[in-house]
């Protein structure tokens, strides 16, 4: 009986833990260059799209790419994408999405592009260290990596094409 008062006070310690790491994290509006990879050549993404295309990260040198992970069962994931869809279709635009789905099997993320848009690179399968490599730690994340192959910024929570193109420092 005398170790209930204790148990609870360090699953409450846990918690209270837990909410100042939630709410002191960075939102989506700020741009977080603390991220490992930040500055660094981005490391090498390989894999496999919902329709079994293969997808090389590499393939996109010249060009701005934002690396988009997410999730179709993540509520911010779902409020961002039409944003994304926009960036894509700002014509001529420098920037490539691709997006790595995190933990979503393949006819989901089918069913989810066809029903809210988006006709980018989508991996699939192949990823498994790239949450990782990528230092992720919620959905949705972005990694905008600039012509040069390096990381240039990464962003926490939902964007906006508007941001995006402001950092790539194109017309919108």
């Amino acid at each position: 009986m005398r170790r209930a008062p204790w148990i609870a006070g360090i699953v409450g310690v846990a918690v209270l833990a837990l909410v100042v790491l939630f709410a002191t994290a960075p939102t989506g509006r700020e741009a977080d260059t603390s991220g490992s990879v930040v500055g660094r050549l981005a490391p090498a993404l390989e894999g496999t799209t919902a329709a079994g295309a293969p997808v090389d990260l590499d393939k996109y040198r010249g060009k701005w790419v934002l690396l988009n992970f997410f999730a179709t069962w993540c509520p911010p994931c779902v409020a961002e994408h039409p944003e994304l869809v926009k960036l894509s279709q700002v014509p001529g635009t420098p920037v490539q999405v691709v997006s790595v789905a995190f933990d979503d099997p393949a006819d989901k993320v089918t069913t989810f592009f066809a029903e809210q848009g988006g006709d980018w690179p989508v991996l699939v399968d192949g990823t498994e260290t790239s949450t990782l490599d990528y230092a992720v730690v919620k959905l949705p994340e972005s990694y905008l990596i600039n012509p040069e192959g390096k990381v240039s910024q990464k962003l926490v929570g939902g964007i906006t094409a508007g941001e995006v193109l402001e950092i790539v420092g194109a017309e919108q």
